[in-house]
């Protein structure tokens, strides 16, 4: 017998072999039928799955988030027999969950169409309904590479041959489909009746564009139907927010194929970039960060010491001069050390804090390209902080507390935590690893910070923890960075003296907050639909006078607002009032003041909001202070 332990701490005795599906339904006849897939031990498996020896048990049902990623798995499995069983001349290759969702890659000449999706998705759930058994079946590497090619499935026989001898490998079947996988699946079809396919795009096989387009079918499936909905709902509402779309409309950007992935920025989206950027200087200043430059064309000989040379070249850009070979800056921690080792650095001196808002550029492949999202040239906010192992808490501590005030002040409150360990291809040996990887968990554990982790998703020079911000339509971004690097002081030959007169190699800790400006600010765009908070917004206020008699006021009236630091502009136009205030309504501007005969003989304005709302006649100085307490709710949603 073995004694399995339940979520709660109770304890009960099944007989050894006894699956995780007799045991959830030992517990209750509900939860037997509703049960999907289980937990052994914090590892997530089928219900099919044995259990052989004392262990922590949870049954999985719909009702757990853990359910997503099984049922999106499941029916990735469903998508591809459907489309086995419509078009038999498809092949099979790989089919993973994404975020939201799921894909398949199949290899189809023919193509899919719009009406095809239409026709499988018919099939998918006829497929449901059958409540097909899904069966796990261990086999061998010859095993499975025998059956996929007896079934003339080569591409999924190529992939096995890539796994080593050695792996243990599995097969589900559902019905008369049958595929590679780790699992785990749901015990049958009729738990994936929740799903949509959104569309079909090329994908090369194994993601080299050498090898042949194949078609990739994209899904998305969720344990509801009011989940789906709510899904549907997010993605209408950011193709309405889509940032390329409003960065037109509101003219603060545009991109074109003369400098592919580099942002031609307008005079409104460059005022909203001096404000973000005036805004950081100012507070990281507070907490002892200076600002610095370099160079952005470095002779590669430094990026061959740093190691990116080695581990990061083919995002390079690369240019000879006179004999040597340079490299434009991909990131500024290498010069920043150049900056550090000026001078000799006691003990006293530590912590340096080393800003700069630096232009990097990174060799993108021109199909990755998205917007702002995805760029070849780019600013970050990039700091670099020369310490002791002793500093690193306190370094830590001020840099979690500085970043969530900045996240507020722009309305995003909801931060995830995220600590990213060693990746395969890491420089440094694993001591350091370690010691870094457990000063950052220390330091996050201390201030009560809860977090997760991301084993294998560090820099190649050190481990970082991540902060992850949700969006007013809920979507995470990571943006923010803190590492600890023991590496790259050592390899530039950073040093200081310590208290005992002996040299020391300080520890470099990696800091950005928002990460690529260009990138957060498209985030900002869709954030915020484009109606930015008034604080942000490029401009402020416009002035319209309701006749040509009225251009000297209006012109009084923008003079007093700007002489005040707002940024206001006039509308002198000979068109009618109506027509005015609907554009300037869809350039989303926060406020629009209209004067008349009243307006001048009172001295006062008449104020109309962005909802359209009329706030009525306000002297200019009272209008003055009231934009001023708006302007100071940093962050504040309206």
């Amino acid at each position: 017998m073995s004694v399995i332990t339940l979520p709660d701490g109770q304890t009960r005795e099944v007989p050894n072999g006894a699956t995780c599906a007799q045991f959830a339904e030992a517990i209750s006849v509900s939860l037997g039928k509703a049960a999907l897939a289980a937990e052994v031990d914090g590892k997530l498996v089928d219900l099919c799955t044995p259990l052989n020896h004392d262990a922590n048990v949870r049954i999985i049902t719909s009702k757990d988030p853990e359910s997503l990623e099984v049922i999106r798995h499941s029916t990735a499995h469903l998508l591809a027999q459907a489309v086995k069983q419509l078009y038999p001349k498809a092949q099979v290759t790989i089919g993973p969950v994404i975020e939201n969702g799921f894909y398949y890659d199949f290899a189809y000449t023919a193509g899919f169409t719009p009406e095809d999706l239409e026709k499988i998705t018919k099939r998918m759930h006829e497929l449901v309904k059958q409540k097909n058994p899904v069966t796990r079946k261990v086999v061998s590497r010859n095993e499975a590479i025998a059956y996929f090619e007896s079934i003339g499935e080569k591409y999924k026989a190529e992939i096995i041959k890539s796994i080593p001898e050695n792996e243990t490998l599995s097969l589900y079947t559902q019905g008369d489909f049958t595929d590679l996988c780790r699992g785990p699946h749901v015990p049958n079809t009729s738990f994936l009746k929740v799903f949509k396919l959104m569309s079909v795009a090329g994908a090369y096989w194994r993601g080299d564009s050498k090898n042949e387009m194949l078609q990739r079918i994209y899904g998305t499936a969720w344990r509801t139907e009011e989940e789906l909905k709510q899904y549907i709902f997010m993605l209408e509402e950011a193709e309405k927010r889509d940032h390329r779309k409003l960065g037109k409309a509101l003219d603060l950007f545009h991109l074109q194929e003369d400098a592919p992935g580099m942002i031609f920025w307008h005079p409104n989206g460059w005022i909203i970039w001096q404000i973000i950027e005036q805004h950081l200087r100012l507070e990281q200043s507070k907490i002892g960060f200076e600002e610095i430059k370099t160079p952005q064309v470095v002779d590669i000989s430094l990026w061959q010491k740093s190691g990116h040379a080695d581990k990061y070249l083919e995002n390079m850009f690369l240019t000879h001069s006179e004999n040597r070979d340079y490299a434009l800056k991909p990131m500024s921690c290498p010069c920043h050390v150049q900056v550090y080792n000026q001078g000799i650095k006691s003990y006293r001196d530590l912590p340096v804090r080393l800003a700069e808002f630096g232009i990097c550029h990174r060799n993108e492949s021109s199909g990755s390209l998205h917007g702002l999202f995805r760029v070849r040239s780019m600013v970050q906010d990039d700091a670099h902080i020369f310490c002791t192992e002793q500093q690193i808490e306190a370094e830590v501590a001020t840099f979690m507390n500085y970043a969530f005030k900045i996240y507020a002040d722009f309305g995003l409150t909801q931060v995830r935590v995220k600590l990213a360990t060693r990746p395969t291809n890491k420089i440094g040996d694993d001591r350091l690893w370690d010691k870094a990887e457990q000063a950052l968990s220390d330091a996050l554990i201390k201030q009560n910070i809860t977090f997760e982790y991301l084993p294998g998703e560090g820099a190649f020079y050190g481990p970082k923890i991540e902060l992850h911000l949700k969006d007013s339509l809920g979507r995470e971004w990571q943006c923010g960075t803190m590492q600890v690097d023991f590496n790259m002081p050592m390899r530039l030959g950073a040093e200081y003296v310590a208290e005992d007169n002996t040299r020391k190699i300080p520890v470099m800790l990696h800091r950005a907050t928002l990460g690529s400006l260009e990138r957060f600010i498209g985030m900002l765009i869709e954030h915020y639909a484009g109606i930015f908070p008034v604080w942000l917004a490029p401009v402020q206020l416009v002035v319209m006078g309701i006749t040509d008699k009225h251009q000297d006021y209006v012109n009084k009236v923008v003079q007093s607002l700007k002489e005040k630091g707002f940024r206001a502009k006039a509308d002198l136009r000979n068109e009618k009032i109506g027509f005015k205030i609907r554009e300037h309504s869809l350039q989303k501007i926060p406020y629009q003041l209209v004067v008349g005969d009243k307006e001048m003989v009172d001295n006062t304005i008449a104020v109309r909001n962005k909802k359209g709302e009329d706030l009525g006649a306000m002297d200019i100085e009272h209008f003055i202070k009231f934009l001023q307490t708006e302007v100071s709710k940093l962050g504040k949603m309206e």
